[in-house]
């Protein structure tokens, strides 16, 4: 199982370009520390101070939740929906191309395994693929923004 070698040599370039100090990944069976020499005291001090501050906010944004959830009926409703996320950091694109069509729109029907956007990474653009059936409900990020790993990109009504 693991990692191929194409993929190690990729996560490496990644790593290296992405400003982080060091990545680990460990699987039952296979285990890949990758370590820069790019201003690790800088790099360690920022990971701790963002790690921290994100706990709080979900914590806040768990308590919120509840007191918006009675008083209105439209989170019910966003309650069925299926929010589709990014599986990767990335530049997010709606199209193959400047000019060319957006692979969805709000409205459309999909099907699994249809082209949702590019996710670009390295110069290398990443097909998204549909892993649920439904129609799309809105579009959360605009066309050529960088998101994050787990960033919320569509919300879905599953057919």
């Amino acid at each position: 199982m693991g990692m191929d070698i194409k993929q190690i040599q990729d996560l490496i370039k990644f790593v290296s370009k992405s400003g982080v100090n060091e990545v680990s990944i460990e699987e039952q069976d296979f285990k890949i520390t990758i370590k820069t020499n790019q201003e690790p005291t800088y790099v360690t001090a920022s990971v701790p101070a963002v790690a921290p501050i994100a706990a709080p906010q979900v914590a806040q944004a768990a308590a919120q939740a509840p007191v918006a959830s009675p008083a209105a009926p439209a989170t019910n409703a966003d309650a069925n929906l299926i929010t589709i996320k990014s599986p990767m950091i990335g530049t997010f694109y709606r199209s193959a191309g400047p000019g060319k069509p957006s692979f969805i729109n709000v409205g459309d029907d999909i099907n699994t395994g249809s082209v949702l956007c590019i996710v670009e990474a390295m110069k290398l653009f990443n097909e998204i693929e549909s892993e649920v059936s439904g129609k799309i409900v809105k579009i959360l990020v605009e066309d050529a923004q960088p998101v994050e790993f787990d960033q919320p990109l569509f919300l879905v009504e599953p057919k």
